[in-house]
């Protein structure tokens, strides 16, 4: 027998959370052809993996890549990581669909300028990205705030009875053309003034047509477990299942909330099912937001229209300069992007820890300097977090990343190494993976990562990519058995 590639001696983590063993395992096209002692057949091209950690390309829950996707080296910070699938559309801001011919408002600029909004629906922000070809999957959100932008006059209130049935429509239209599912970000301005009753009504069509409802919630700043309460409430109205966008207690009146948080998220699940996200850092990353201005949160600048050579300088700094307070040097930046160095690192490893936390990076890559989550997070998790810390296991953190991850989203043949599932496969060095992207000089490719291979065919090899673009963009499982995550064998679940 001959396989297109036959990966040896590696030591295989299938992405289930059982433990690691030896074997190889054969790739034909685009899925995996078989699992074990392959001494006799022979690959057309073959890596030997000995030393290595053979596992399920990583699973990024939680971008903002959805500008990324349609540029030639956009998703370089992801393979060289190991991710092998994005989930984009996160945090209420989708590029589709939405037509803007002016520089966009926040949160709009986190994925890219005004140029990218140029897809009237859906399905053609799908079929450029088929077009184009992608390094890796895709699975596509479809945000609230963007139709609040296309539908409504005004984003500074609710919307009205025929506006909100107009966004139903397009949450239904999204999804017949390729959406997984509704993401809300609530805590941003054009979203904030809207009501729970519209974003119910959103959720319902999302959770009837078998896709989650996945939410920044609102205000978690200052009333954390209000948003958290809203969240549960909105699911709970929709019958939706629900997904918690990068779970965090933040500002230091919330510190060791994580522990009470967490009890009622778990709580909750004895009614609906939930799911979250967390990045492994103990700073967030967002648009300058004023009202973070004056409160003692320290504030890296990342970029500003208006003022570029202040990016990489500390917003204190600069009101100094400028004999200003913090939040007059923020109006004078913005637009802008910031870093807020404003969690605990005892939150962020409870949170992290739970058993039904997924890895999401939450990274910006059209920041002029970008959170180090952009390159940093997956190759982070398992060497700082796992080989330093002793949070979990190695075979515990790949599930976390692969596994329960498709199982969370609904994802066919994904997440697990299994004969006939996609050939999504990283192969990396579990005694030197780690992250190199630091707050100082973010854009660093981690070590470690030796292979990556997004439906049989390599896309990052000796510290570079291979320029192939043989992504696709995923479509979701209709129904709820595909998004419905229970009995998944975890300690909440059973």
């Amino acid at each position: 027998m001959r396989h297109d590639l036959v990966i040896r001696n590696g030591t295989l983590i299938s992405g289930d959370g059982s433990a690691r063993f030896r074997a190889d395992i054969a790739v034909d096209g685009d899925a995996i052809a078989a699992i074990g002692d392959l001494a006799g057949p022979r690959g057309r091209q073959e890596i030997d993996a000995s030393g290595r950690i053979v596992a399920p390309g990583f699973i990024d829950v939680h971008t903002h890549d959805d500008g990324a996707l349609l540029s030639p080296q956009g998703m370089d910070p992801k393979i060289s990581q190991g991710v092998t699938t994005v989930i984009a559309g996160l945090c209420g801001v989708s590029l589709a669909p939405l037509l803007l011919g002016t520089t966009p408002p926040p949160p709009f600029t986190l994925v890219g300028p005004k140029e990218n909004f140029r897809f009237d629906r859906f399905a053609d922000y799908v079929a450029e990205l088929e077009r184009l070809g992608i390094a890796t999957n895709a699975a596509l959100l479809v945000g609230h705030t963007t139709l609040r932008q296309r539908l409504m006059s005004a984003t500074d209130r609710p919307a009205d009875p025929a506006e909100t049935e107009a966004m139903c429509a397009a949450v239904a239209q999204a999804m017949a053309e390729g959406a997984f599912g509704l993401s809300t970000g609530l805590d941003y301005p054009p979203a904030v003034n809207s009501s729970t009753e519209e974003v119910k009504a959103l959720a319902a069509v999302a959770a009837r047509l078998g896709g989650p409802y996945v939410t920044h919630t609102r205000n978690y700043f200052e009333r954390l477990e209000e948003a958290i309460e809203e969240a549960i409430d909105i699911a709970r109205d929709a019958d939706a299942k629900l997904i918690i966008s990068h779970h965090q207690v933040t500002g230091r009146p919330n510190f060791g909330k994580s522990v009470p948080t967490m009890k009622r998220i778990d709580a909750a699940r004895a009614e609906i099912d939930i799911g979250m996200d967390v990045y492994p850092y103990a700073a967030s990353s967002t648009v300058l937001r004023l009202e973070r201005c004056d409160t003692g949160v320290k504030i890296l600048v990342t970029w500003s229209d208006p003022h570029p050579e202040m990016a990489r300088r500390e917003i204190a700094d600069i009101a100094r300069e400028w004999k200003c307070s913090e939040r007059e040097a923020g109006q004078r930046l913005l637009p802008a992007g910031a870093v807020y160095f404003q969690l605990d690192e005892t939150d962020v490893r409870t949170i992290m820890a739970h058993p039904r936390t997924l890895i999401g990076s939450d990274g910006l890559p059209h920041d002029v300097h970008p959170h180090p989550r952009l390159w940093g997070t997956f190759p982070r998790v398992l060497g700082h977090y796992v080989r330093d810390v002793g949070l979990f296991s190695l075979e515990e953190a790949v599930f976390r990343m692969t596994g329960l991850a498709a199982r969370e989203y609904g994802m066919e043949r994904r997440g697990e190494l299994r004969v006939g599932h996609f050939a999504d496969l990283v192969v990396f060095d579990p005694d030197t993976v780690n992250d190199r992207a630091t707050f100082e000089e973010p854009r660093q490719a981690s070590a470690g990562i030796d292979h990556v291979i997004v439906n049989g065919v390599p896309v990052w090899q000796a510290g570079r990519a291979t320029g192939a673009r043989p992504g696709g963009v995923l479509k979701p499982t209709r129904g709820s058995a595909g998004v419905r995550l229970t009995g998944c064998g975890c300690a909440v679940c059973g």
